[in-house]
């Protein structure tokens, strides 16, 4: 009598980097997707790996999230993050117009030079500043707003929910055996 095996659920591996300006609120989104807390403090990151796995349309996806530092001192190895990436995230903070500049120049010029060929998401992190009294006072000074919905498709928010969301957009649609075990 054959002995029947049972089948094994697909897991689809996919490794995304995240690149952005310093304090842009890149570490602040892994956690609340990988750790589901947000953190209280900022703690400059050099180089953190995180995972986190969803379920997209059934299947489950394990994300390997790379979080790099946004620091210059740090232009000379970043790039070694990008090799095998599936997606880079390109970040930049919604309440720092500057750092919607900087992605589209700075970060956008080093994705092209290092990993051309990879998808790139543009995020904008810190929505919830988008209603901040303080934050709204503080640009009106500078005579800038927050980038809102209109400039930016993809944006983020401090709930897992709305994390989730923005993560398994990109793998759907995926090419059928890449990066599945």
């Amino acid at each position: 009598m054959k002995e029947r095996r049972a089948l094994q659920p697909v897991v689809v591996r996919c490794k995304l980097v995240l690149v952005g300006d310093v304090q842009c609120g890149k570490t602040a989104m892994l956690q609340v997707l990988a750790k589901d807390c947000y953190p209280e403090t900022y703690v400059p990151t050099v180089f953190e790996n995180y995972t986190a796995c969803l379920e997209t349309e059934g299947q489950r996806v394990e994300l390997s999230l790379w979080d790099t530092s946004g620091s210059p001192y740090y232009d000379n190895v970043r790039p070694l993050c990008y090799s095998d990436s599936d997606a880079v995230l390109l970040c930049f903070d919604i309440s720092r117009p500057e750092t919607m500049d900087s992605a589209l120049k700075k970060w956008r010029t080093e994705i092209l030079d290092y990993c051309p060929s990879t998808r790139v998401l543009l995020i904008g992190c810190k929505t919830d500043l988008r209603t901040d009294l303080s934050t709204l006072m503080e640009l009106s000074h500078q005579k800038q707003a927050p980038i809102s919905y209109e400039q930016v498709c993809v944006c983020f928010e401090p709930k897992r929910k709305k994390v989730e969301e923005k993560f398994s957009g990109p793998m759907e649609g995926e090419p059928e055996g890449r990066n599945q075990q």
